[in-house]
């Protein structure tokens, strides 16, 4: 079987290696994301695995693929908002994701992200910077275990993070509206406004849908505690980046974590000049009371090789005609 890969980086090769190897099948790398311009490198190949945050462009490009008997995408991602799925289902293509490839990873990083911003590592190391090395009242910090976390949808990483944040001694408030019986030790569950004005910590982990896109924007930062910190590393549309600016700079929130934006499509995972960068990355960057990574909470070993070799078993499956447990419903 042939089979093309898009997006590929240069830490998941030898495992597309070791994979092509175990398997027999043959895999075509690609540096280039799949779209209008790059659909046509597909042609003579049996499946497609994918990664990125850019959308794939419109219906042609899903006709492209139909046309040239391509009849699944697989993407090497949790989140398929990149992808139109009405689109896929008026051409019969199947749509993967990795759903679960290592949940521990990006959890950690938004515990990072808060306990950096928790105690005000970023202030100190500005007053360090200028030679000021005394200790200072007005930087005291908390601990964790006298926190409530509030965490924003509870499914795999965000059940990770509920977790962790118990094994802290935190509160764990949680809001989700499908019931999970597992992540019941670890969390009280309740509803969306108890959280939000509950938490220390608000931590989201929830898709980017209609419904949840600008899940938080300015009634929810007016409810929030101001000594709160919103920590975001699941999709950057569940937040209003102008509206998060604006509690920040009229202090209605403490601070915010964030590995992803709403507009990083147009500059993240790349090198761009200087004027390309948006305006809005800008301000909140050069605030001492945010932490910004170009969404960078997966990158880990793990998780590297679990989302080329997930992804590739499911090209290989849908394209045997079989059903993969990581299908989408459409």
């Amino acid at each position: 079987m042939k089979l093309i890969i898009y997006s590929v980086r240069e830490a998941e090769k030898p495992y597309i290696n070791a994979w092509a190897k175990k398997t027999g099948h043959e895999v075509e790398m690609v540096d280039k994301p799949l779209n209008a311009k790059t659909v046509k490198l597909a042609q003579g190949y049996d499946g497609v695995s994918i990664q990125q945050t850019a959308k794939l462009g419109d219906a042609k490009v899903y006709e492209e693929l139909a046309a040239m008997g391509i009849k699944q995408l697989s993407t090497r991602t949790v989140g398929v908002d990149m992808i139109n799925l009405d689109d896929c289902k008026a051409n019969d293509i199947v749509v993967t994701n990795v759903p679960v490839y290592s949940p521990r990873a990006i959890a950690e990083m938004g515990v990072t992200q808060a306990m950096y911003l928790l105690r005000r590592i970023a202030d100190f190391r500005e007053r360090m910077a200028h030679g000021d090395f005394r200790w200072s009242d007005d930087l005291i910090s908390n601990e964790i275990y006298n926190l409530t976390v509030g965490v924003i949808g509870l499914g795999n990483i965000g059940g990770a993070t509920a977790q962790i944040y118990k094994a802290l001694g935190a509160r764990v408030l949680a809001y989700d509206p499908f019931y999970n019986v597992e992540y019941e030790p670890y969390v009280e569950y309740t509803d969306f406004e108890t959280v939000v004005k509950s938490a220390d910590i608000l931590t989201l982990h929830t898709p980017l849908l209609p419904s949840t896109e600008n899940m938080i924007a300015a009634p929810q930062f007016k409810m929030m505690k101001n000594n709160a910190y919103l920590i975001n590393m699941a999709r950057g549309g569940l937040v209003n980046t102008s509206d998060l600016i604006a509690a920040l700079e009229n202090h209605e929130i403490a601070g915010a974590g964030l590995d992803t934006l709403a507009d990083e499509t147009t500059f993240f995972s790349k090198q761009v000049s200087p004027d390309k960068i948006p305006a809005d990355y800008k301000k909140l960057a050069a605030m001492p009371n945010v932490l910004i990574t170009p969404h960078i909470a997966f990158l880990t070993q793990t998780s590297i090789r679990n989302m080329v070799e997930i992804s590739l078993n499911d090209v290989v499956t849908v394209v045997e005609g079989k059903h993969s447990r990581n299908e989408i419903r459409m």
